[in-house]
């Protein structure tokens, strides 16, 4: 085996590490007491269901978010991680993050996080461990459950968001 395999194995290994911590104990679980924005998300074919909540302050930054619910271990990962990213950036910014996220997992977009104008010390670059999702096609929809709720939050959408 090369050294450079050996790298993306162990990079691999990471981030599979990182999905599991995020996965079994997720960040900003709970629900949000006085929250201004909230949102359901559904996946009607895995049965993954989570509620969003967001507290926007008066300069249109997100000064607070949990969430709550079930799902498969991605599905938490990737919530527990989205709250991780947000978390302070104003309203215009999630939605660049949410577009970029939901398109490199569907997609395979590349975007990098000095493309949205993000702080690099922030905790964008730990959501390419989520990239590995879109070797398997059905669970792209596992992933991006919460950004779609995110999303339906920002816009106070009151139908749940699902992922079809």
């Amino acid at each position: 085996m090369n050294g450079h395999a050996a790298v993306t194995d162990d990079v691999l290994d990471l981030y599979r590490e990182l999905i599991l911590d995020h996965a079994r104990s997720p960040r900003h679980f709970g629900r949000l007491a006085n929250a201004t924005h909230m949102a359901q998300g559904i996946n009607p074919l895995c049965g993954d269901k989570l509620c969003v909540y967001l507290s926007i302050d008066d300069t249109e930054h997100i000064d607070a978010i949990s969430f709550e619910g079930s799902g498969c271990a991605i599905s938490v990962a990737s919530a527990s991680l989205l709250t991780d990213t947000v978390i302070g950036l104003s309203v215009d910014k999630a939605e660049t993050v949410f577009s970029a996220v939901t398109k490199r997992l569907a997609k395979g977009g590349v975007d990098e996080p000095n493309d949205l104008g993000i702080d690099l010390e922030r905790p964008f670059a730990k959501l390419r461990a989520l990239d590995g999702v879109r070797e398997f096609p059905s669970r792209v929809k596992c992933a991006t459950l919460a950004w779609h709720a995110l999303h339906s939050a920002l816009h106070q959408d009151a139908q749940p968001a699902t992922t079809e």
